[in-house]
């Protein structure tokens, strides 16, 4: 990342693209706190909920139950409310029959599942979402959708990294074209994206 100079107000929602190796993993890593900047300053107003990696965040010696407290522990939730809300959580993820069972011993779909029901439950100020919604099969990819609806409609502040041009345009007010860490173009997602693809993938020319 470099000279990146940047605000998002509260409740926008906000797509970052590029090509792999850009930089958007590392944003989202510095503004979840994951990562420390070398230089410059990360302000953050608000809780912050990152689906940034499988298993981030998670302990993996942990139950899922157990993990479902602490995660919602560290964002400001009692340990009661977490308990109270981890049945609708596990039936979202459909974890209901393995919530004894240590994190470690999920399949990555499993893991992914979990994630994001649990950062979409306890409603966070800030949603961080990396690919996120690529993973599971395609019921649960509609869940996702449905549930992603809610947040767009709220004043939680979105930022969404993905691939798919479509699912950006459909999701994001704002979209941010990142290139070898540096901001290539910000505005509104239909320009930043008509841009984007012309660049990568240019028109030919029939003569």
């Amino acid at each position: 990342i470099d000279h990146l100079d940047l605000t998002i107000a509260r409740g926008e929602k906000v797509g970052i693209i590029g090509a792999n190796g850009s930089g958007k993993s590392t944003m989202l890593k510095l503004i979840s706190g994951i990562l420390q900047p070398t230089t410059g300053t990360v302000r953050i107003r608000g809780t912050v909920a990152p689906l940034i990696e499988l298993g981030a965040g998670f302990d993996p010696e942990l139950s899922v139950m157990d993990n479902i407290i602490l995660y919602g522990v560290m964002l400001g939730y009692t340990q009661l409310e977490m308990k109270s809300r981890a049945k609708l959580i596990l039936k979202f993820a459909e974890l209901e029959s393995s919530a004894l069972i240590p994190v470690k011993g999920l399949s990555s779909g499993m893991t992914a599942r979990l994630g994001f029901a649990i950062a979409t439950d306890v409603k966070p100020d800030i949603l961080i979402l990396d690919e996120v919604l690529s993973v599971g099969d395609a019921s649960f990819k509609n869940k996702c959708s449905q549930r992603m609806e809610e947040f767009w409609q709220d004043h939680v502040t979105v930022l969404l990294v993905s691939h798919s041009m479509e699912l950006i345009r459909q999701n994001c007010h704002k979209t941010i074209w990142l290139e070898q860490g540096q901001i290539k173009m910000i505005g509104t997602t239909d320009d930043v994206v008509d841009e984007y693809l012309q660049c990568v993938a240019p028109a030919t020319v029939h003569s």
